[in-house]
């Protein structure tokens, strides 16, 4: 299947349409990817000249990921893989059982649910942070302290509103006659929950998985509030530390900022054809 763009190139043929093409799909690259090759380059370059643009590094080294090490940065970012492997897999498994249960079961107070989980995603962060950190300090039930504790980091993360109303959608469109025939057949709910409903919603899983990785990585206020001590910092509080410290190079700075972006890029990658799946599985009917 090809796509037509907005400015109706595919129509065009001949030399000059072409090479008209070739601009500017070089000129759209570069305008997104440019940061990102600056920041590659720059991380590798032994001296750094903010007014020149280039593609290959200057006095090539690995310096600066060798200054990181000394910077503690590769503990930060052990913190960040830690928070969010947990975080994720703790939203995923909470995000696909309540979605079932949202999609599959019919029960008195599921608008107010939903409605519910939509508030929770129009709060900015800034204006839970006081109640959060009151939650975390003395956590209701078991009256237990979270804060300066992995525990206080996973736990906010634990359920997010948009994958749990991405995965209810998605659950709304598996046809309800396959579990009819499976339960002729004989197999109970966990069976039918584990063996058909998950399989066919592998896209959302895909779209979950990006979307979670990226919103538990790039978290900097809840770290920030439950992390007292440095050594439990996440990758993204200790860049502002780092930015802030006289005695950090830029060089350095660059080089934590590589790899806090590359984690983001690489679950992207690894869940393409899942993501894509998702986004465009509803946008065909029939």
């Amino acid at each position: 299947m090809r796509f037509d763009s907005a400015l109706g190139l595919e129509a065009r043929r001949g030399p000059l349409a072409i090479a008209g093409k070739v601009i500017i799909y070089a000129a759209i690259v570069l305008i997104f990817t440019g940061p990102l090759i600056g920041l590659l380059v720059s991380s590798f370059s032994k001296t750094l000249d903010p007014t020149s643009f280039s593609l290959w590094p200057d006095d090539f080294t690995f310096e600066n990921f060798i200054d990181a090490e000394r910077k503690n940065v590769y503990m930060y970012l052990l913190n960040s893989f830690v928070v969010v492997g947990f975080g994720l897999l703790l939203q995923v498994l909470v995000s696909v059982f309540a979605a079932y249960s949202l999609a599959r079961k019919k029960f008195r107070g599921m608008t107010v649910v939903m409605l519910l989980m939509l508030a929770t995603m129009m709060l900015p962060e800034e204006i839970i942070a006081i109640p959060l950190s009151l939650v975390l300090s003395d956590l209701p039930v078991f009256h237990a302290n979270l804060i300066g504790t992995y525990a206080g980091m996973i736990l906010p993360v634990g359920a997010w509103g948009f994958s749990i109303l991405v995965m209810t959608e998605f659950m709304k469109e598996v046809p309800v006659e396959l579990e009819e025939a499976a339960r002729i057949d004989g197999a109970g709910e966990l069976r039918i929950f584990a063996t058909i409903i998950l399989p066919l919603c592998r896209p959302a899983l895909g779209v979950i998985g990006v979307f979670g990785f990226t919103m538990i990585w790039d978290q900097y206020l809840l770290p920030l509030i439950v992390a007292p001590e440095p050594s439990m910092w996440t990758l993204p509080v200790a860049l502002r530390s780092l930015r802030s410290d006289e005695e950090t190079g830029i060089g350095v700075l660059l080089a934590a900022s590589l790899l806090a972006l590359l984690p983001s890029i690489i679950a992207f990658l690894a869940f393409q054809r899942q993501f894509m799946r998702g986004l465009t599985s509803g946008a065909v009917k029939g």
